[in-house]
């Protein structure tokens, strides 16, 4: 059901490039902002009653920053009037959405936004990987020259295996093509034929046992955490190239160190990590590994975007009670909308 114009929404974080946006909002809702702080100060904010005409909260990609993940220990202070969280992110491992859906709230992401910047900086590590680009890279501005750069390998005729073909999944896998690859991928489920297009879909070990580039393009969740580990390493052909643009703890980053010294792994491009900021020494000092500090999404086009989307979702929310882009786990549980139900 649509929320009252007297109601509110706050904003956790900046809004960087859709501010005159956010700020036309204010004929729908009371726009109130927690735009810096700790999570101390945004806990006592919530219990001390600041927030309870607060129906819909934008949650920027910076709010972890401020306030800590949307954990239970949060969630469980949010304001009654709370029925959506609309989110700044393909992402939302740091949103407890089992906490959400069991106090009635409806949780919103950025999919689709971030598709394509993202399979494009998964292409420039996947090349960047197979030419081990870092070793004459750093030569070039050491004064070296070409220094102990060894010859890389092509992507053409390659297999490339994708772990999780949704949006992002697809974008890379099309780009990938432009190379001559064959695509292969697993999911939950296959896809429609007009989306797999040539992609095969094989099993989960067969895509292990099978790809010459193995690709992770899945979300963060229980199930998925160090989906790849020793015994999956094991399983993989020798010299495989490992691409990482979604979240770190989906590897073993402890297996995926001994697997790239071992030789099992001849090299990697990795947008993300399992600690980051943080990254492991074995990563950090191996010059077989691209390294990026997760700018998976920062263009300007991008960021943008994702903004508007989110923007998107919390006015659908309060016209129409209904998220554009609700979380799966949500959706196919049917929590339809903050007052919807499991």
């Amino acid at each position: 059901m649509p929320l009252m114009s007297s109601q509110a929404a706050l904003l956790i974080g900046e809004i960087t490039h859709a501010r005159a946006e956010w700020e036309s909002l204010s004929s729908l809702l009371v726009l109130k902002e927690f735009l810096q702080g700790t999570r101390e100060e945004f806990l006592e904010n919530c219990k001390s009653g600041k927030y309870n005409d607060v129906v819909v909260i934008y949650r920027s990609n910076v709010s972890t920053q401020v306030t800590g993940p949307f954990d239970e220990e949060l969630v469980s202070v949010l304001p009654d009037s709370l029925k959506y969280i609309c989110h700044n992110g393909a992402g939302y491992d740091n949103v407890d959405v089992t906490a959400c859906s069991q106090k009635g709230i409806a949780v919103a992401n950025t999919p689709v936004a971030v598709n394509n910047a993202t399979a494009d900086i998964g292409i420039f590590l996947m090349i960047g990987a197979l030419r081990q680009a870092y070793v004459p890279l750093a030569a070039l501005r050491a004064g070296q020259w070409h220094g102990k750069s060894k010859l890389g390998r092509d992507p053409t005729g390659k297999v490339l295996g994708i772990l999780g073909m949704g949006g992002i999944g697809r974008q890379f896998a099309h780009r990938a093509r432009a190379f001559g690859m064959k695509i292969q991928y697993h999911n939950r489920s296959r896809l429609p034929s007009e989306q797999e297009g040539d992609a095969t879909y094989v099993p989960f070990d067969e895509l292990l046992a099978t790809s010459d580039i193995l690709s992770l393009n899945l979300s963060l969740n229980d199930s998925t955490r160090h989906i790849i580990g020793a015994p999956e390493f094991q399983k993989m052909k020798t010299g495989v190239v490992i691409i990482n643009t979604a979240r770190g703890a989906l590897i073993d980053e402890k297996a995926l160190v001994a697997a790239i010294e071992s030789g099992k792994v001849a090299s990697a491009g990795l947008d993300v990590y399992e600690m980051e900021p943080e990254i492991d020494p074995g990563l950090l000092n191996n010059p077989r590994v691209m390294l990026l500090p997760h700018i998976g999404t920062m263009t300007y086009e991008t960021q943008k975007e994702m903004e508007l989307l989110v923007l998107a979702n919390l006015t659908s929310a309060v016209e129409k009670g209904i998220l554009i882009t609700q979380v799966p786990e949500q959706k196919n549980a049917r929590v339809v909308n903050g007052l919807g139900r499991l």
